[in-house]
This record gives C-alpha cells, sequence and structure tokens, in this order.
C-alpha cells in the first residue's frame, strides 16, 4: 500500500515484499503460536496455526537485521524488550496489508452518491475517518471522490490511521511509483499528482500539496480503544481488517466505530467482511456498506 521533487527510497509495496521474502532457521510451532499470540494481544490480529508461515516469513527480515539466524533467538529479543520497541517492529511487519487506489470500487461510488445526498441536505463540512489506511491509498482515493465531488469551497477532513509507524511515514509523503496508479482515472492523476524521481526500474510519483494537506495522519491500535478520533463523523473505513480479529473482536471494535459515527452515518467494511444480521445498530445499505440507526 507512493510523489514528486522530493527524493523517495522505496515505494510502501516495495518494502512490502521485501519483508515476504523466505529466510533461514528452523519453524519451530511453538515459538510461531507464542509470537501470534504476543501479536493477538497487542494488535487483535489474530494468526492460527494455518498462519505459522507467513510469521515465519513477516520476521525473517527483521531476523536479519538483528543478526539472528533462529526464531528462537528472536522471541528472545521480544520477550526482554522493556521498551517495546521491538514489538513495534513486530507489529509492523505482520500488519503489512495489500492496498491500491480505489481497490473495491464499488464503495467509491456509493461515495460519491453520499456526497452528493450530503451536500442536497445542506451539510456544511464533511469528515471521514479512515481506520486502516495503510501506506496511503485509501484515504487519498477518498480525498480524490470528495474534491471530485463536492463543492471546492466544502471544508472536508479525512482522518487516516494504522497500527504502523512505517506504513504511516511513507502514507504521510505520498511518494508511489507510477504503475500504482493504473486504477486512478487519467484526469486525477493529471489533477492530483506530480511526477518526481525516476530510475532506470521505476518512475515516482506524489501526491500533489492540496490533496495531501486534506489528510491528517495517526497512529491507532483498533484492538485498544477508546479512539481518540471526533465524533458525529459522515463515514468510517473500516476494510479488510476484521477479517483478521476474532468474531468478538469484530463485534466490539464494530460498535466503538459506531460511536463517532452520526446518527445516519455510514460504515464501509471490506467486500469480504460482513456483520450479524443481529447487530442492531446497523442497517444495511447493501453488502459491506452499513448506516447507523
Amino acid at each position: 500500500m507512493p510523489h514528486t521533487h522530493e527524493r523517495a527510497s522505496h515505494s510502501p509495496r516495495a518494502q512490502a515484499a521485501a519483508t515476504e521474502s523466505v529466510g533461514f532457521g528452523s519453524l519451530d510451532p511453538g515459538v510461531c503460536r507464542e509470537l501470534s499470540q504476543i501479536v493477538y494481544e497487542h494488535s487483535g490480529i489474530f494468526l492460527g496455526d494455518n498462519r505459522q508461515s507467513l510469521v515465519f516469513a513477516r520476521i525473517n527480515k527483521r531476523m536479519r537485521q538483528l543478526g539472528l539466524t533462529d526464531p528462537r533467538d528472536y522471541l528472545h529479543v521480544i520477550r526482554a524488550d522493556k521498551s517495546s520497541t521491538e514489538l513495534g517492529q513486530l507489529l509492523d511487519a505482520i500488519s503489512t496489508n495489500v492496498t491500491q487506489f480505489f481497490r473495491e470500487e464499488r464503495h467509491f461510488t456509493v461515495l460519491q452518491d453520499l456526497m452528493k445526498q450530503w451536500v442536497a441536505q445542506g451539510r456544511q463540512r464533511i469528515s471521514i475517518w479512515c481506520a486502516a489506511s495503510s501506506s496511503g491509498e485509501e484515504p487519498y482515493t477518498i480525498a480524490m471522490v470528495a474534491r471530485e465531488t463536492l463543492p471546492p469551497d466544502m471544508p472536508v477532513t479525512i482522518l487516516a490511521s494504522d497500527i504502523s509507524t512505517r506504513v504511516l511515514q511513507a502514507a504521510r509523503q505520498g511518494i508511489y511509483r507510477e504503475q500504482d496508479l493504473r486504477r486512478v482515472p487519467a484526469p486525477y492523476v493529471r489533477r492530483y499528482f506530480q511526477r518526481g524521481v525516476s530510475s532506470r526500474t521505476q518512475h515516482l510519483v506524489r501526491v500533489k500539496p492540496a490533496l495531501r494537506d486534506l489528510v491528517s495522519y495517526s497512529q491507532i491500535n483498533l484492538s485498544t480503544p477508546p479512539f481518540h478520533v471526533p465524533r458525529d463523523l459522515d463515514a468510517v473505513f473500516c476494510r479488510n481488517v476484521m477479517i483478521y480479529f476474532t468474531p468478538t473482536l469484530r463485534q466490539k471494535l464494530a460498535r466503538n466505530l459506531l460511536s463517532h459515527l452520526r446518527r445516519d452515518g455510514i460504515l464501509f467494511l471490506g467486500m469480504a467482511e460482513t456483520l450479524p444480521a443481529e447487530f442492531h445498530p446497523l442497517r444495511t445499505r447493501e453488502p459491506s456498506v452499513y448506516r447507523k440507526q
């Protein structure tokens, strides 16, 4: 889960790919279970036994940086880390998610329709929380839809959050590979991106300041409410996060997200995510899109 005139190193997607490289050492099921339990306790991300290879792959880059060859030694580092610095590195590695501009595009068509309704209803400003922003593609997509749909002088606030400090840093920069914009309409590319540093392997672009300024970023762990987020939001995007949570934690998270929505506010989940029918505070507008009653 991309800028201009400021030098960028590697794109977030390239960094994520690097963490997936297969490393060394032996896969000890007990060590992986304990690491998975630590991840669950501190992030809410549930990694069952069938995800042990993912855990092993994600920590390999960090092990190499620390000069370790055995996951047991890495577990010892985590246990002995009084400052939680290495814990943060572990959560960064595990929480890396695939993202892209205009992912699950139907949601942005719905958002555009809603924005037109909100303007017709006389709303004076729009506030949206993107609760799992990753490297910024989703909140910048929301910002583009807002700028294309709302009156140019209408105030828009977009709060974007993630548990990973690494992806938040990338999102704030707004630097992407040109190929990451393949789903962005050409007129939007011209209006909202500027070309930047190029190399033999990739061309980089950057989100223009006028769009970047619509989005503010904050580190938030969705498994540990309360959240320092404004109330009475018009919409919350929390997509492709709950699939990593247990059913109990999903309902807890949904209720906390709802507390930040205004009446008739909209909650967007991932296309593969649902809430139980008996979850009364919400009414289904269409699959994965819910309206607060």
